[in-house]
């Protein structure tokens, strides 16, 4: 046996240990933080390191034996996707981007291009890797913000699927023409405002002015937030792969934005002539332990996300289980929940087509019981506990395909054990009121509550595309392109100056809103012990500029079901319409030009 017959043996049994210990961590939950599977990953990421430095130190001799290109890019494609896999574990920054960076290195060298040369163009099992990499690359591109990437990536994707079915006549590429469709429609929802970035930006999104009374506010406890559990499940909502529209936007809006010379550092730029420089190995650091440098120095660490895509009602709950278990002392639990609504006597669709607003609030009055009237008119919690608790069943939240079963059903009541700890509960619904009967029924941590409309409500409904994402997610995560959305506004068709001028209005008035929230005394302690963090505290602030816009557009008689909830109350001085709310809204709408489609003179 020749060196170079030896070294390629040697390489195909480091690929065949790296794979099968990849096998066991694929599929790996990404809501579980325990050590067994920081352990397996671990292991992973040292066979593939062994892996890669091998072939690097090899690569002419393995490719004088019959190594093909596309091998090599299998290999950095599994690194990629094991990096991906970290980042949905873990949500740190800097998986994300070396997942990019072993990607970009993919495309830059043709790996997979390289194999329609070789003597087997048609080679339906490279060509499937070659998709795979591609629908991979192009999530790993829409998380990190790549917008030129991914529109470069979708004509990729597009024409290599269209070429496929050309040479593979006998081969049904139906599943990959559902993902094209699905990337064009999402890309075209998410281009249409992708004004800034919705992480947290430091620059834009911590007020300078109102720091010092921040720093200033003190409550007796302190929650800090650490994890959070997002899922959405609807029919026809907008997804790539297990990504929907409005987890994506509640994903971004819970991460630190990377700092300029953090990105610069971990991005492959292109030479003069266009070209991308050929990085000999990637990044080659594959292992837990990175490098420094591969930590924003400047930036907190992202608080962890399980994502889940349609869970079962069981899986939801068991994952809430499992992260209320491990969940640190004096920390909270931000849990997202976007769903369809069903109610028990009346259905939601029902209130939606009633023409009268009598009829709509005779509806509301049956599905929601006596017991939130008394809540709301001040009767003690002794009084309202036992009579709410009636109502936890009553109606839910739907997760399943099709069908009415009762095991798709998420009811109130479902979520009561969970609040032996404390939780952040967003209910984007159009049955979210019915989560109100949470407030009284808790076990131990009053939980904090923001619950959505029951419709959304737009300047010209007819112009807009209900399937494109929640309005009320998509005030929490990009308030003023919610606003734009709401009054029949495109960022893209507005002059910049005055899309940046609107983002100084509301910059303005999150910082007055800041000072007034840490210099009241009235603030009900659990919003004092979140107030703290910047994420919360930016939802909150976002959540307040919502429902004043919606107060004011809204006519007052149907304020009921257009305006969303939050529980406990938040200080009467940010209340939809406190003068330094109003005030916001209204020099916004003036500047837009939109005041008279609002409600300001009967306030």
């Amino acid at each position: 046996m020749s060196d170079d017959d030896h070294e390629l043996q040697t390489f195909r049994a480091l690929v065949e240990s790296a794979d099968r210990k990849f096998a066991r961590v694929r599929d790996a939950p990404t809501y579980d933080h325990g050590g067994s599977q920081s352990h397996l990953f671990q292991k992973v990421f040292k066979a593939y390191t062994r892996l890669w430095k091998f072939q690097q130190e090899n690569r002419a001799k393995l490719v004088q034996s019959g190594l093909n290109r596309w091998e090599i890019g299998e290999i950095a494609s599994r690194i990629g996707q094991l990096y991906f896999s970290q980042y949905m574990r873990t949500s740190e920054c800097r998986f994300l981007i070396e997942a990019y960076v072993f990607y970009e290195a993919i495309l830059s060298r043709r790996y997979f291009q390289g194999s329609k040369a070789s003597s087997s163009p048609k080679d339906l099992g490279v060509r499937s890797k070659e998709l795979r990499f591609y629908a991979r690359f192009l999530l790993v591109s829409l998380i990190l913000n790549r917008v030129d990437m991914v529109k470069h990536l979708m004509n990729c994707f597009v024409a290599l699927v269209d070429d496929c079915r050309s040479n593979f006549r006998e081969t049904n590429f139906k599943e990959w023409k559902q993902v094209v469709q699905e990337i064009v429609r999402f890309t075209k929802v998410d281009n249409g405002f992708s004004v800034r970035s919705m992480r947290y930006c430091s620059a834009i999104d911590t007020h300078r002015a109102s720091l010092p009374y921040v720093a200033r506010f003190h409550a007796k406890r302190v929650l800090k937030f650490q994890d959070a559990l997002l899922t959405s499940y609807h029919r026809n909502e907008v997804k790539f792969a297990e990504l929907t529209l409005d987890t994506y936007r509640m994903i971004q809006c819970l991460e630190w934005e990377p700092s300029v010379s953090f990105l610069q550092r971990h991005t492959v730029k292109p030479n003069e002539n266009g070209d991308i420089i050929d990085h000999s190995g990637a990044s080659a650091i594959i292992d837990l332990n990175l490098a420094a440098d591969m930590t924003d120095p400047t930036m907190p660490p992202n608080p962890r996300k399980a994502t889940l895509y349609h869970p079962t009602v069981t899986h939801l709950m068991a994952v809430m289980a499992t992260i209320c278990e491990e969940l640190p002392p004096d920390s909270v639990v931000l849990v997202y929940l976007s769903a369809s609504g069903k109610a028990c006597l009346n259905n939601v669709s029902q209130m939606e087509n009633s023409g009268s607003v009598g009829s709509s609030k005779y509806s509301r009055r049956s599905i929601f019981s006596r017991t939130t009237q008394e809540q709301n008119s001040g009767t003690s919690e002794s009084q309202s506990r036992g009579k709410s608790e009636l109502s936890c069943y009553d109606n839910y939240l739907w997760f399943g395909p099709k069908g009415d079963g009762g095991s798709n059903n998420l009811y109130p009541g479902d979520l009561i054990p969970f609040t032996r700890k404390p939780l952040f509960l967003i209910i984007d619904s159009d049955n979210s009121h019915a989560f109100k009967v949470l407030h009284g029924a808790e076990r131990g941590e009053t939980a904090a509550l923001f619950l959505s409309p029951l419709k959304p409500l737009f300047k010209n409904p007819s112009d807009v595309n209900l399937h494109n994402g929640s309005q009320f997610t998509f005030f929490l995560t990009a308030p003023l392109s919610a606003f734009c959305q709401m009054i029949g506004l495109f960022p893209s068709e507005t002059d910049t100056d005055v899309y940046s001028e609107a983002e100084n209005i509301l910059t303005n008035a999150f910082t007055e809103w800041e000072i007034i929230i840490c210099s009241t005394t009235s603030m009900d302690i659990v919003w004092a012990q979140m107030i703290s963090d910047p994420f919360l505290r930016r939802l909150i602030l976002r959540f307040i500029f919502c429902r004043s816009v919606i107060s004011f557009l809204c006519p007052p008689e149907e304020s009921e079901q257009y305006l969303p909830l939050c529980l406990p109350n938040l200080p009467n001085s940010v209340a939809p319409k406190s003068e330094a709310v109003r005030s916001a809204v209204m020099q916004l709408a003036g500047h837009f030009d939109v005041a008279d489609s609002f409600y300001f003179t009967d306030t």
